[in-house]
């Protein structure tokens, strides 16, 4: 059982940054313009929630429940996503920051990622079966051992995505991506 609970609040330029936020349950609330910087998120849900212009630099998640969570107009640079708590875990993304990050192992089926920057982000063993990544940047990101399967990376630029290490049946792709699928082949596409 959660200490604190917070129903349909709207939490507007509130700082929790270098604050520790532990057994809280937050339900259908929103945030904008909030900082949450140097934050530690622990053993903390937040369910059907939206966050706008909201700063998570250098924040820490352990065991955070991320359910149905919004994400618009995000700094959530270097995250480590995969200590959230699975259970019920869903995130959608849209004009985000999210370089650095990790997902690793975390299921995110029909995860939504829109006008994101996702450079560097590890997608190791994540279950991203028709995601859609429209207008992403995912330069050096890190696809292995993915499920891919009926993802959307046809607006999508700078993947490297290796066909043999990563389920991608069904998958989208534009013709001009196909170099981040043949990249491992050092072949030259025009």
């Amino acid at each position: 059982m959660k200490e604190i609970i917070h129903d349909k609040a709207n939490f507007v330029n509130v700082t929790y940054s270098g604050l520790r936020i532990s057994n809280t349950e937050f339900d259908s609330c929103t945030f904008i313009n909030c900082d949450f910087s140097n934050s530690i998120l622990s053993e903390t849900d937040f369910i059907e929630c939206r966050f706008e212009s909201c700063n998570f630099a250098m924040a820490k998640f352990s065991g955070t429940g991320l359910k149905d969570v919004h994400f618009l107009d995000c700094k959530l640079i270097g995250l480590n996503f995969d200590h959230c708590s699975d259970f019920l875990f869903a995130a959608n993304f849209q004009k985000c920051v999210l370089d650095y990050a990790s997902f690793f192992k975390k299921k995110m089926k029909k995860a939504k990622f829109i006008d994101c920057s996702l450079k560097e982000v590890d997608f190791t063993a994540v279950d991203l079966s028709m995601a859609i990544f429209g207008n992403c940047n995912l330069e050096r990101a890190l696809f292995h051992e993915s499920n891919l399967e009926k993802a959307d990376f046809r607006t999508a630029a700078n993947y490297s995505i290796d066909p043999e290490t990563n389920r991608i049946k069904k998958a989208k792709f534009s013709i001009s991506g196909l170099a981040g699928l043949l990249g491992k082949y050092n072949i030259e596409i025009e």
